[in-house]
C-alpha cells in the first residue's frame, strides 16, 4: 500500500498571517460560522472535529478571550498543524505559546524521524530510529508524526499497529491519516468498504486530492453502497484539477469515451497532455500516439521515448516505425529533447 506521509504538507499556508493585527484575538476564523458563513479553505482547520464541535457563547465572558482555551482543547485543535502554523499560533499570546510547547517539541522529533527515514543530514537510513522518533512525536499529540509512524509500521508488515496510528490521526481530523486509513480498510481481509468510504469522503471534502482519487475509484468500481458514475467523475475531476496525475489520466479517458461526461476529444487531449507532462507513462504513450496521428513526428517521438524509458514497451515499437521516416538530424533533436525533459510539478497528497 503506497500510503503517503505528511511531508508534502510542511509548506502549507501560515495561519494567522502577520497582518492579522495585535497579539490577542477576539475571534478565530476557523470556528464554525453557521449555515451561511464563509468556509475556511484550510483542510487542516476545517476538517478538525474538535474545532467543529467547540461552541463559543459570546455572552460568556470566560470565552471572550481565546487565550483562556484549555490546553487539552488547544492541543486537539492544533494536532495536525504544520510547523509554520504552530509558530504563528504560538505568537498569539503567552498561554498559547506555553500550551503548544508539546507540539513544537513534536516537530523536532518529526524532523529527526525524517532524517533517519530518508538518510538525510549525514545519517544513514534507519527505519527503527525513524520509528522511535515518530513515536515520540505522536505521543506529544502530532498527527503528522502519527501518520509517519503508521506508514513505517505498515512498511514493516505490522499492519494492525499502522492502522491504529492512522485511526488516531484520522479521529483528530488529519486528512492524510483519513486517506491512509481508508485505503488500509479497502485492503483489509475482508475489506470494510463502508467505513473506508466514510474516511475517504472526509479527507476528500477537506481537499485532499489523493483521497478524492481513491474515493472516485471506489464509486466507479462499485465498492460502496452503490455505483455512482456521475459522482465518481466529479471526484476524478476535482483530483485532476488539484494536480493529481493519475486523476488527470483518468479524466482524459473519461472525456475520450464519454463515460460520465460529454465526450470531448479536445478536453481529452488537454488532460492527457497534462498527465504526460507530469510523468504519467501511459499518458505519454497515448499523447505520443495522438501527436503521430496529427503528423507531429518529432514531438511524437519525444513522448514515445519518455514512455519507453518508463516501461511502456508498446511505445518502443511505434517509435521505431516513426524513426524510420525521420532524418538523422531530426532523430538526434528528438532524443536530445527527451534527454533534457523534466516533469512538471504535481500533487501527491
Amino acid at each position: 500500500m503506497a500510503a503517503i506521509s505528511p511531508e508534502s504538507q510542511m509548506n502549507q499556508r501560515t495561519w494567522p498571517c502577520k497582518s492579522d493585527g495585535g497579539p490577542r484575538f477576539t475571534a478565530i476564523s476557523f470556528i464554525g460560522k453557521g449555515k451561511h458563513g464563509s468556509k475556511n479553505d484550510n483542510p487542516r482547520l476545517t476538517n478538525n472535529p474538535t474545532i467543529n464541535n467547540f461552541q463559543i457563547n459570546p455572552k460568556n465572558k470566560d470565552f471572550a478571550d481565546f487565550s483562556q482555551l484549555p490546553d487539552d482543547v488547544l492541543l486537539k485543535i492544533a494536532a495536525n498543524f504544520t510547523l509554520p502554523n504552530l509558530r504563528a499560533a504560538s505568537q498569539v499570546c503567552k498561554s498559547w505559546c506555553d500550551g503548544l510547547r508539546p507540539l513544537r517539541d513534536a516537530m523536532l522529533f518529526l524532523k529527526n524521524g525524517k532524517r533517519f527515514k530518508h538518510g538525510r543530514g549525514g545519517v544513514k537510513p534507519d527505519l527503527n530510529k525513524a520509528l522511535e522518533s515518530f513515536l515520540k512525536g505522536a505521543a506529544l499529540g502530532s498527527t503528522l508524526a502519527m501518520v509517519d509512524a503508521g506508514l513505517i509500521y505498515w512498511e514493516m508488515g505490522r499492519k494492525e499497529q499502522g492502522i491504529a496510528f492512522y485511526r488516531k490521526a484520522a479521529a483528530l481530523g488529519d486528512p492524510a491519516g483519513q486517506c491512509n486509513l481508508g485505503i488500509c480498510l479497502l485492503q483489509a481481509n475482508p475489506p470494510n468498504s463502508e467505513e473506508a468510504i466514510k474516511w475517504l469522503y472526509k479527507a476528500s471534502v477537506a481537499g485532499y486530492v489523493r483521497a478524492q482519487y481513491q474515493l472516485a475509484l471506489c464509486l466507479h468500481k462499485n465498492r460502496g453502497p452503490s455505483r455512482n458514475l456521475r459522482e465518481a467523475v466529479t471526484w476524478f475531476l476535482k483530483a485532476a484539477e488539484g494536480g493529481y496525475v493519475r486523476a488527470m489520466y483518468n479524466i482524459a479517458m473519461r472525456y475520450s469515451v464519454g463515460e460520465g461526461l460529454v465526450q470531448s476529444h479536445k478536453l481529452a487531449r488537454k488532460w492527457m497532455k497534462r498527465a504526460a507532462d507530469r510523468g504519467h507513462s501511459k499518458a505519454q504513450f497515448e499523447h505520443g500516439l495522438s501527436l503521430f496521428s496529427e503528423g507531429n513526428m518529432k514531438q511524437a517521438v519525444v513522448y514515445l521515448e519518455l514512455a519507453t524509458r518508463a516501461g511502456e514497451t508498446a511505445a518502443d515499437h511505434v517509435k521505431y516505425v516513426i524513426l524510420q521516416e525521420m532524418s538523422t538530424s531530426c532523430r538526434d533533436r528528438a532524443m536530445l529533447l527527451a534527454d533534457n525533459w523534466r516533469p512538471l510539478p504535481s500533487s501527491s497528497r
